[in-house]
């Protein structure tokens, strides 16, 4: 390879003799052709002595040129040295490695440790590779320059700018004539060619890159006020059915949804198959981990209205183990979080533990278990499913939560008569911290901060109004039938069946389970 490298250094060497030998030719027929056209006019129109002074100016014409084309000679041999001497350099230096360096060793050759550098580079610093492009441009352009000042009669700045062209567009060397202009012209359109697709190349890979990210779900998410959700379940469908149901008298909002699956494949597509109307509300998905704050931070999470956590299938504890993870890493979030956190969990038994780590944020709902309270208490109330259907869904009429303060100071057999489109059934007692009490005694006094819980039809329907006057009657004394044991048959078995059976000491001895 150094052999080869030296016959090419030599090949250059007498190319660029021989285009020196042929420049020196042509300008000194330039030159006697001039001295011809200027003798045969001194015969004619001048004397002798005019004829002397053109000799001597020509005689100076003639020694001004010599410095030019030395540095003419040097500005090629110096753009020639530049693409060799570094090869040759590197090499040489290899080689005397090789040399030196112990057969049994392991140390990796200097070509490899300057590959692992330039690898190192291109992928660390995000615009190494424009950077590169740049720099190459730059050096072809440049090299290019003084290869043509080295060949043509030029000045070094319209060499330059000639150079760019070559660049820029290849077909520019068309009406380049001579030998040595038109190799130096065409290695640099190939150059400038090489560029151009490396160029094309960034330029394609940035934007595949771009639109990959989109399709995958990486971009970041810029809401506020949405309702997030984390994880993928079978529940899915019917969560957003309802949110968007919520969200229709608001007209419509934003629901984000992240898991650990492909959002083009995947996650819109399931989304799309499910074929109901969102209202308004528009539905955006993600892939990312719930367990990682950069995924976090990629779809608001400090801004988001309302998290909720979904539980996985497969093993209750260690679905419960992941959506604990997922509380840890939601407490972390260092901007805090503007809205509250539901989390579903598979046993009854990790509730406790979850919202010690979550604190006041977190709001857990045990499905499987409540779930199973119900369709107990449907046997022994035929028509409560529906019942339970028209309350827990947006549907109909639904619980809501609000605090006002009008109220504050009146008993809460005056607030059941004081909502003629609503019906009261609790209060959130503000100084128990937040404790909910279902159909509160008629002489409870709303305090500050309390907020009533009632049964309409939505959040914007109902409001407080003067207390009506009602008409003094005579007390009538509900009968209450006796009541009479009942038997319930459960067919097949489930890991919290003792969960499920547990009712209130009254019903115990009313009630027999038969498995």
């Amino acid at each position: 390879m150094l052999s080869l490298q030296a016959i090419l250094l030599c090949l250059a060497s007498l190319l660029r003799r021989n285009f020196s030998l042929h420049d020196q030719v042509h300008h000194l027929r330039g030159q006697l052709a001039a001295a011809t056209a200027k003798l045969q006019s001194c015969i004619i129109v001048m004397d002798s002595s005019l004829d002397m002074s053109g000799m001597f100016s020509y005689q100076s014409d003639d020694d001004s040129s010599v410095p030019s084309r030395s540095l003419k000679n040097f500005s090629l041999l110096l753009s020639l040295s530049a693409l060799y001497v570094p090869m040759v350099i590197l090499k040489y230096i290899d080689l005397l490695s090789k040399l030196r360096r112990p057969q049994d060793s392991e140390e990796v050759a200097i070509n490899k440790r300057l590959a692992y550098r330039v690898d190192i580079f291109l992928s660390l610093h995000p615009y190494a590779k424009p950077l590169v492009l740049l720099v190459t441009t730059l050096l072809l352009i440049g090299l290019g320059g003084l290869a043509l000042y080295g060949v043509t009669e030029d000045s070094l700045s319209d060499c330059l700018w000639l150079s760019w062209t070559f660049v820029a567009d290849a077909g520019n060397h068309a009406n380049v004539e001579g030998f040595g202009p038109k190799l130096v012209s065409v290695s640099i359109s190939i150059g400038g060619m090489l560029i151009f697709a490396m160029m094309l190349g960034l330029v394609t890979d940035s934007i595949s890159e771009k639109f990959d990210s989109l399709r995958k779900g990486r971009s970041e998410v810029i809401e506020q006020s949405h309702t997030l959700i984390l994880g993928w379940s079978d529940k899915l469908g019917s969560l957003l059915n309802q949110i968007s149901i919520a969200n229709e008298s608001l007209g419509g909002g934003t629901i984000v949804v992240m898991a650990e699956r492909d959002k083009e494949e995947e996650m819109e597509a399931d989304i799309a198959k499910m074929e109901f109307d969102l209202k308004g509300t528009a539905v955006i998905c993600r892939s990312g981990s719930p367990l990682i704050l950069a995924d976090l931070k990629k779809v608001s999470v400090s801004k988001a209205r309302a998290i909720v956590v979904l539980a996985v299938e497969g093993n209750a504890d260690q679905s419960d183990a992941r959506a604990l993870r997922i509380v840890l890493s939601l407490t972390g979030v260092k901007e805090g979080l503007r809205g509250h956190i539901v989390v579903e969990l598979s046993d009854l038994d990790n509730e406790v533990l979850v919202k010690l780590v979550g604190g006041d944020l977190v709001e857990t709902v045990v499905a499987h278990d409540v779930i199973g309270r119900l369709m107990i208490q449907c046997a022994r109330q035929p028509g409560l499913a529906q019942i339970w259907e028209d309350i827990l869904g947006f549907e109909n009429c639904e619980f809501y939560i609000k605090r006002w303060p009008q109220l504050v100071g009146m008993q809460f057999e005056d607030v059941l008569i004081s909502f003629p489109d609503a019906v009261p059934c609790g209060v959130k007692m503000a100084a128990y911290g937040g404790k909910i009490i279902l159909n509160p005694d008629d002489c409870y006094v709303m305090q500050e901060g309390d907020e009533v819980i009632v049964i309409a039809e939505d959040d914007d329907t109902y409001a407080p109004a003067p207390l009506p006057k009602v008409k003094e009657a005579v007390y009538i004394d509900i009968v209450r039938h006796e009541r009479y044991p009942q038997k319930i048959l459960l067919c097949g078995m489930r890991r919290d069946i003792d969960d499920m059976i547990v009712v209130s000491p009254f019903f115990k001895p009313l009630i027999t389970f038969s498995l």
